[in-house]
């Protein structure tokens, strides 16, 4: 897998607590805790994937503070050798609670500024959120298991259905590489509207850093009744 001159490394984590209700009003319930991950490049066929370990090697309810500073510490290890961090709100969402995980803030936050959010990105630019399987099914690129999703992975986790949710977990970085691919080669963005169209978003200079994006001009939102601001994605960052 390539993508242009550049070297991606997928990057997505499942969350260890069930959070109730549909809408996954996450914030209130933390710490989430991290029950797995997955790291694909774009140079590897394979994920790589992460969780934490009992004494005889099986999965763990959740991670340890250790073992996501592992994960930190290769996330920035793959960043110091020219791979760019790939995610689909992992500005709002992964890094956030990695770093809480973690105890790593400053190096999470560095990792979050330097890395492409495809899903921020585009909220900056259109002024609303994108899901990822609504943008896969836009690009053409296999999505999410059916009747499967981020919600339901804690519940499976916690009944030790673990490969269902690794499973899972390397679908979703294999999906977020795939929209990064397709997208640069058509240089745009493509999903699926609520109202059933596709939406197109030009990319004219393909995927850029959270850092850049944070500088893009806000859009028009003034049709919208409740306009979600920047920093439902970014505020954590001012906490370090």
């Amino acid at each position: 897998m390539g993508i242009a001159k550049d070297r991606y490394l997928a990057f997505d984590i499942e969350t260890a607590k069930d959070v109730p209700g549909d809408s996954f009003v996450w914030r209130p319930h933390r710490p989430l805790g991290i029950s797995c991950a997955a790291t694909l490049a774009s140079d590897s066929p394979q994920p790589i994937l992460w969780h934490g370990k009992r004494l005889d090697g099986s999965p763990a309810p959740r991670m340890s503070t250790e073992e996501a500073g592992g994960l930190v510490n290769y996330l920035t290890e793959r960043a110091s050798e020219g791979y760019k961090i790939l995610t689909w709100n992992g500005l709002g969402f992964d890094f956030d609670v990695l770093a809480e995980e973690s105890r790593m803030v400053e190096e999470c936050k560095e990792c979050a500024l330097g890395h492409v959010d495809m899903m921020f990105q585009a909220f900056c630019l259109l002024g609303f959120p994108i899901g990822l399987d609504k943008a896969a099914q836009g690009m053409g690129v296999p999505g999410k298991p059916h009747g499967m999703s981020g919600a339901k992975a804690p519940v499976l986790w916690a009944e030790g259905r673990f490969d269902e949710v690794l499973s899972y977990v390397a679908q979703d970085v294999r999906i977020a590489m795939g929209i990064a691919e397709t997208s640069l080669r058509r240089g745009r963005l493509n999903w699926i509207k609520r109202s059933g169209g596709t939406g197109a978003l030009p990319l004219p200079g393909g995927w850029m850093t959270v850092r850049a994006a944070l500088k893009l001009p806000s859009p028009d939102t003034s049709w919208m009744s409740s306009p979600i601001p920047r920093s439902d994605f970014a505020g954590w960052l001012r906490s370090v």
